[in-house]
């Protein structure tokens, strides 16, 4: 069957998604007209996959629909914000229906957990990637940012760490098996994006930011917009098994620098890490202290055996990674 773009629009992601009271007018015009809800302001954010750079050419179609949304959700979470809207604009060599079908499966599936409506976009022809937008709104008075880390600060990380980067570079060595390497590559294909915790978070946490590039290097974005320092108990990183059993032989990498966690790293005031802990039981969202903020510039690492390094691993970047 031959489709044009406008029957791949009709046909797959016009009605992908429920619908929002707050949207207006959706796919099929020019622009969509949306109303956010007074008092409350938007929180934005858009990334990029790339086959060959994000994602690899074999990667299951529906946890790459998946995914694409959820990097995108973690930065909202990042702000403490409710994701309400999305748009996606896909590049698509040839059409596939069958990979595109599962595709949309896998990001309408996760647009129904967070009660997210697809609200426009764009496609077309050429080497595969995909770009997705999403908007949230959250009290701009409650609002996580980097820039509030005060010295004295704890810090905590939700989930595990190191899990995507060890299933990427056991892909890539081809040595990918059994019940373990199944959990780390659902880690890698399919993050959670800890929204829930959040919203906890907002009004509570003084720095929050999502663990997208690796833990050192986005603990280094807080510490710069904080104005702060930092000090990490590596004893203390929240990992699995498989990440510890490589810490275990000194490499610390996938623990430090691997990226693709999307967990939530986050400061707290000393004064109210009893009642935010309390908050984050009673959601159901476990998180793990792991040291603190500074006054002095740098962040410095504490091995298990006391060592104490301020030699901090580089996280990802697409212009030099």
């Amino acid at each position: 069957m031959s489709f044009s773009e406008f029957d791949l629009i009709r046909t797959y992601f016009s009605h992908a998604t429920g619908n929002r009271g707050d949207v207006l007018l959706g796919i099929g015009d020019d622009c969509a007209l949306l109303n956010p809800p007074a008092g409350r302001c938007l929180a934005i954010s858009i990334d990029t996959l790339v086959e060959g750079r994000h994602f690899l050419p074999e990667v299951d179609p529906a946890a790459l629909g998946h995914k694409a949304l959820a990097v995108n959700l973690s930065d909202l979470a990042a702000m403490g914000a409710e994701p309400a809207w999305v748009t996606l604009a896909i590049t698509l060599p040839t059409v596939d229906e069958v990979w595109l079908r599962a595709f949309v499966d896998g990001f309408a599936q996760l647009a129904a957990a967070h009660d997210v409506q697809l609200v426009g976009g764009d496609t077309t022809r050429g080497p595969l990637s995909i770009t997705v937008q999403v908007h949230g709104f959250v009290d701009p008075a409650l609002a996580l940012r980097r820039s509030g880390g005060r010295a004295g600060d704890r810090l905590f990380v939700s989930g595990t760490v190191g899990d995507a980067a060890l299933a990427l570079q056991r892909l890539r060595d081809n040595a990918a098996h059994g019940t373990e390497d199944a959990c780390l590559l659902a880690r890698l294909d399919r993050p959670t994006p800890r929204v829930a915790l959040g919203r906890v978070l907002a009004g509570r946490a003084n720095a929050a930011i999502d663990v997208s590039d690796g833990l050192a290097a986005d603990l280094r974005h807080i510490c710069e917009a904080s104005g702060v320092g930092a000090r990490v108990d590596l004893s203390r990183l929240p990992v699995s098994p498989a990440v510890a059993a490589a810490c275990d032989r000194g490499d610390w990498h996938f623990a430090l620098a691997g990226g693709d966690d999307y967990e939530l790293l986050f400061s707290v005031g000393a004064d109210q890490v009893d009642a935010v802990l309390a908050a984050c039981g009673a959601a159901g969202e476990p998180v793990q202290e792991i040291g603190s903020l500074v006054d002095e510039e740098g962040i410095a690492l504490v091995y298990p055996d006391g060592r104490v390094s301020k030699e901090i691993p580089d996280g990802f970047d697409h212009f030099r990674t």
